[in-house]
């Protein structure tokens, strides 16, 4: 019973693009409306899923101002926490690359693995507890025979980078003066380490405009208590300049969702069949119950795509009337 129950939670969990797949093609069907191509359907799907994280972020914003004039309930009946918990599942912290000095990447593929759509904070950590060269090897572990970890402060969870190779870890346990646990594999004997302190200070964002009076005055100068930054195209320029390295700047963001993509191997009788094991399968990231909006949205595109002004009509008349639900 148990194991019926969790293929069913498995099936939901990676078919869900499937699924709206079928239900799509099962409403242009229904009429002889057309056919749309893999390649299109992954197109629509894309903007779609975009369409709806886009608006979390709308709707969000529009359920705490229903809060503050008291036109929202609590409990069973609160409005912006489930709104919250899903955009909190596409929300990411990660230490950003260094570009040169002060200058640090923009969170990218490239970088970060990722991009982000919307930057909520940055955190710099700018005291150095302790810096050396490894000595052995320790699977996850960081060892040099002439470290004095426990008298330099270290603790659980501060920041250790390779300068070698720029992998960055963290402390899981303080073994001895001379041995570090990490919760990766990142050194082998030879390479340089640094330590920061888990504390960090969150920095203000300015405008590029407003950085230079800034720092021209005594008074308002960024320090490492009051650290700020800018952001310039793919930049992010980190104050003071003394915060220029890999592992100082902790990045936290709403990374964009992974573009959806139907995969397939095989062709049956001139259709598709669905393969999710092909290695750029991508599941749409939206929950179950964005199902529904996922199909009208996708039929919209559809209803354009073939010169269909009805299933274009449909779409939209279902959705505006499950939004006035």
């Amino acid at each position: 019973m148990c194991l019926f129950f969790l293929c069913i939670f498995v099936k939901t969990i990676f078919d869900m693009i499937n699924e709206v797949r079928n239900t799509v093609l099962s409403v242009l069907n229904k009429n002889n409306y057309g056919y749309i191509s893999p390649s299109d359907f992954n197109l629509f799907a894309t903007n779609a899923q975009m369409e709806i994280f886009e608006d979390y972020f709308s709707n969000y914003n529009k359920a705490i101002n229903m809060e503050n004039a008291r036109m929202a309930g609590s409990d069973y009946a609160e409005i912006e926490g489930p709104i919250a918990e899903t955009m909190e599942t596409f929300l990411v912290t990660k230490f950003l690359s260094n570009s040169a000095g002060n200058f640090f990447f923009a969170p990218s593929v490239t970088t970060t693995g990722d991009t982000s759509y919307y930057i909520l904070k940055m955190l710099y950590h700018t005291k150095t507890l302790a810096s050396g060269l490894t000595t052995n090897l320790l699977n996850n572990g960081l060892v040099d025979s002439t470290a004095t970890f426990l008298s330099d402060g270290l603790t659980v969870g501060d920041v250790v980078v390779n300068e070698n190779t720029g992998d960055i870890s963290t402390i899981t346990q303080i073994v001895s003066d001379t041995t570090l646990i990490l919760n990766s594999n990142i050194f082998v004997p030879g390479q340089n380490y640094i330590i920061y302190s888990k504390a960090a200070k969150e920095a203000e964002k300015v405008s590029v405009g407003k950085i230079t009076s800034l720092n021209n005055s005594l008074l308002t100068r960024p320090n490492n208590i009051f650290p700020v930054y800018t952001l310039e195209g793919n930049i992010i320029k980190a104050f003071p300049e003394t915060i220029n390295a890999k592992g100082k700047v902790e990045c936290v963001y709403f990374r964009h969702p992974l573009p959806p993509k139907w995969t397939f191997i095989t062709l049956a009788n001139g259709e598709p069949v669905f393969d999710q094991s092909q290695p750029d399968y991508q599941d749409f990231e939206l929950p179950e119950e964005d199902n529904y909006t996922l199909v009208m949205k996708i039929l919209q595109y559809c209803g354009i795509s073939i010169r269909e002004t009805e299933v274009a009509a449909f779409a939209i008349g279902q959705q505006n009337q499950q939004n006035q639900q």
